[in-house]
C-alpha cells in the first residue's frame, strides 16, 4: 500500500492489496478524483482515517444491457406514483445517501469532505444525481460519476419508502446510453438486478474505450 501526498501520482492499480486497497492519503480535489476514476479508483474510507484508495479484482459492474427487472417490480412501477428525475437536487441525495444507516456500518462513509467533492464534480458536470419523487416528496436517489465515456460510477444510493431508489436506478439505466456501470463491490440487491463481477483488467479495457 502506498502513502500519497498531494503532489503524487497513483501506483499501477496491479500493486492493490488482496482486497483492492492501493493507497492512503493525497486529497479529494477535483483532479485527483478525476484521475483516480479514470484509473478505476475511488475513494472509500471513515471519518477517523486517512482517505483509503481501492481498485478492487474482480470488479462488481451491470452491463445495462443484462439489466434484469423482475415481473414483480415492472408491476410496481406501472402502478406506483413516483417520479423519476435527473441532477434536481444533487446536493440532497447525497445527503440522504450520507444518513442512511447500513448494516454493517457504524457510520457513514460519505464524509463532510466527501460531500463537498462530490459536489463540485457535479457542479462542474462531472457527477449526476438521479431523484424519485411521491408527490413531490424525495423518498429515494442515487448519484454517481460519469466519466462521459459512456460509464457510470455508480457512488451510492438510499431510499425511504419500497422499491424507491430501485426504480429510480432501473428507470436512469433504461433511458441512458451507458455501455458499462461500475457498482464497485458486490452488493446482494445490485446482483439481483443483474450485476456481476468482472476481472479488473476487463473493467480498466472499457474505461479506455
Amino acid at each position: 500500500m502506498y502513502f500519497l501526498d498531494e503532489n503524487s501520482k497513483f501506483p499501477d492499480v496491479s500493486l492493490a492489496t488482496e482486497d483492492g486497497l492501493l493507497a492512503f492519503g493525497g486529497d479529494l480535489s477535483i483532479e485527483r478524483l478525476l484521475s483516480a476514476y479514470e484509473k478505476g479508483i475511488f475513494p472509500w474510507f471513515n471519518e477517523d482515517e486517512n482517505i483509503l484508495w481501492w481498485s478492487p479484482d474482480p470488479r462488481f459492474v451491470l452491463f445495462p444491457s443484462e439489466l434484469k427487472v423482475s415481473k414483480s417490480m415492472r408491476q410496481f412501477m406501472k402502478k406506483c406514483n413516483y417520479e423519476v428525475t435527473v441532477n434536481k437536487d444533487f446536493k440532497r441525495v447525497i445527503m440522504e445517501c450520507a444518513k442512511t444507516k447500513r448494516e454493517g456500518q457504524a457510520g457513514t462513509w460519505i464524509t463532510e469532505s466527501m460531500l463537498e467533492a462530490y459536489v463540485k464534480l457535479h457542479e462542474m458536470g462531472y457527477a449526476k444525481s438521479v431523484e424519485v419523487w411521491n408527490n413531490d416528496v424525495l423518498v429515494g436517489g442515487l448519484y454517481g460519476v460519469d466519466l462521459g465515456n459512456k460509464v457510470f460510477c455508480g457512488e451510492s444510493m438510499f431510499a425511504k419508502e419500497s422499491n424507491a431508489s430501485k426504480t429510480g436506478f432501473i428507470t436512469f439505466i433504461q433511458n441512458s446510453d451507458y455501455k458499462l456501470v461500475d457498482c464497485q463491490v458486490y452488493t446482494n440487491h445490485l446482483e439481483s438486478l443483474g450485476a456481476k463481477d468482472i476481472s479488473r483488467d476487463a473493467f480498466l479495457e472499457y474505461l479506455q474505450l
